[in-house]
């Protein structure tokens, strides 16, 4: 094992390999506050990637009901069952957070790679292999609440009672892959362009050493070539060779067919130490390391994975906490009450499929104040302007959106 650093545990790590990062790290932010649950981007990615014979199992994005949902079942409850079996206690130093090199503080407890080496266990990573029926009805407990038959009083932020939310879900295309590290035959790859993780099938034997060992559970077995499969982060569309891109980085079809404009996804320039260099005009930069807006799922795994979500306002602390980790309360107060260039930089969320390197705000008016926790904010229409690969502009949205109203001739007849 390695040490490594990892900056969303705000310490070093165990790794099996050393060191080694690539020039730009595919990176994405969710808005959980925005999503509808339509499985759109399920449906999208769905007839694009997995639509053959021994892929009818096989959903690379999914959408799931939290608490209850998940896909595989229960995914994220038995990985926690297993590592907090093995090392009690996964708890946060956060004393000191908002360093560079420990946004959310310092994690105390162990990941999963420390976890197995700890317990003397086979594999490289905490894990475990889904049954086949875990891996039926993707969209189980969908719109399943807590406290549904219990409570009946009306309810308000910032903390509902009967509460439910959508989480979305592809490849984390991690940093320190746990499926990259349980490979015996070394099939499954980072690449130095954008960090994707891929693997290579004429190398794989379908061990599933993978499934076993990524948490999150997004290599999946395909029995019909007696290998294993993953999201791709639509690598064609990213390097700008597919057909539509015009030579131009551009989003993954999840993202793109989002109906909801929950999605913004982008790519990072990495540092050779593994830090994300500073770039506070790239997006994703500015959401995550500037306002630390959007967070990692699950940090505590340790793999520091690069899709990150704006947490739900209405839903319990604690179990957002043991969730996104001890960044949530910072993320949700930036979102409630965002600053002047944050309202402007969430309109970016899905306004263009070509990805955004960079982006500029043109202060507007003021158009309105409101109140937020008893306190005024002031609404600006500022512009927000986004910049492709190339440093031409690509997209430019307003923060107040104009209304269209349908002309008499063409009012819905239903």
């Amino acid at each position: 094992m390695a040490q490594v650093y990892n900056w969303q545990l705000g310490r070093e790590m165990e790794y099996r390999f050393p060191e080694a990062h690539p020039k730009w790290q595919f990176a994405a932010v969710f808005n959980i506050n925005r999503c509808i649950g339509c499985q759109t981007c399920t449906m999208a990615c769905k007839s694009t990637w997995t639509f053959s014979e021994g892929q009818e199992h096989m959903w690379w994005n999914n959408v799931e009901s939290k608490p209850y949902g998940g896909y595989p079942h229960n995914w994220d409850v038995k990985l926690l069952q297993l590592l907090n079996g093995i090392s009690p206690g996964m708890s946060w130093d956060g004393s000191q957070p908002g360093a560079l090199q420990a946004p959310y503080g310092r994690y105390e407890g162990e990941t999963i790679f420390e976890a197995a080496k700890r317990a003397e266990l086979p594999d490289t990573a905490v894990g475990y292999l889904p049954t086949d029926e875990e891996w039926t009805a993707p969209n189980i407990y969908e719109d399943t609440p807590v406290n549904r038959a219990t409570s009946t009083q009306a309810t308000r932020l910032p903390e509902h009672k009967t509460w439910f939310f959508y989480l979305q879900r592809i490849c984390n295309h991690c940093t320190y892959p746990a499926c990259v590290a349980a490979c015996p035959r070394n099939a499954i790859y980072k690449r130095p362009e954008d960090g994707i993780v891929l693997i290579d099938q004429e190398r794989c034997r379908g061990y599933q050493k993978c499934v076993q060992e990524c948490p999150y559970k997004k290599p999946m077995y395909r029995p019909s070539t007696r290998t294993s499969e993953k999201c791709i982060a639509c690598y064609p569309r990213v390097e700008g060779s597919d057909p539509l891109t015009n030579g131009l980085p551009m989003e993954a079809r999840c993202m793109a067919a989002c109906v909801g404009r929950i999605r913004l996804q982008g790519l990072v320039p990495m540092a050779e130490d593994g830090t994300w260099k500073p770039e506070p005009t790239n997006p994703l930069y500015y959401l995550i390391r500037e306002e630390k807006v959007a967070l990692p799922l699950y940090p505590q795994f340790g793999t520091e994975p690069n899709v990150y979500y704006i947490p739900p306002r209405w839903v319990p602390r604690p179990y957002l906490r043991q969730m996104f980790g001890p960044g949530v309360d910072a993320a949700i107060a930036a979102y409630r009450r965002p600053s002047r260039r944050l309202q402007a930089v969430l309109q970016l969320f899905r306004a263009t499929q070509t990805i955004v390197f960079r982006f500029d705000v043109k202060e507007g008016a003021q158009i309105a104040e409101v109140q937020v926790d008893g306190q005024p904010m002031a609404l600006y229409d500022d512009v927000v302007i986004g910049f492709d690969s190339r440093g031409k502009e690509v997209v430019r949205v307003s923060v107040k959106q104009p209304f269209f109203e349908r002309p008499a001739q063409y009012l819905n007849s239903i």
